[in-house]
């Protein structure tokens, strides 16, 4: 079972439905326009889009599993002032003063460039539980990681 918020279910559902109604069927017709052209042995465009065709495959039935479990957190059940999923967290780096803020998301969520980091991720996991005011040391793949946490928002 995963938890993740409502606008992530929603995202992965329209893309799903995209996957299936859309790039699905077009790869089909590809597979179908190679097809007509012959010799199958030797045609790139047939072997091409069957190879697109089980990477959609493949997309589709992962997304189908990670749905089936897929619990959408009540953001109103969420109490307290600790960081846990869903937290929107502002810390500061106290090596350089670099001040960043990050919503803390199941994995199938994680966009970096949305501020959303995965639950999983060494800095999310050292902030489990933690409160504004505290400090948390992670060890990141460039090193040791000093981070003071500033503010803890719940949805």
């Amino acid at each position: 079972m995963e938890y993740m918020s409502q606008e992530g279910y929603d995202k992965l559902v329209a893309e799903l439905k995209q996957l299936e109604n859309v790039e699905l069927p077009q790869v089909r017709d590809a597979i179908a326009e190679a097809r007509d052209k012959g010799d199958l042995s030797e045609n790139f465009e047939y072997h091409a889009a069957k190879r697109e065709q089980g990477r959609l495959l493949g997309r589709i039935r992962f997304m189908q599993r990670v749905l089936e479990n897929a619990r959408v957190l009540d953001t109103t059940l969420l109490k307290g002032d600790g960081v846990q999923l869903l937290s929107r967290v502002t810390m500061t780096n106290t090596a350089n003063g670099a001040t960043m803020t990050y919503t803390i998301v199941s994995p199938h969520e994680a966009n970096l460039r949305e501020g959303k980091i995965s639950i999983k991720s060494p800095i999310a996991q050292a902030l489990l539980g933690r409160k504004a005011g505290q400090s948390v040391s992670v060890r990141v793949p460039a090193g040791l990681l000093k981070l003071h946490i500033d503010n803890v928002e719940l949805p």
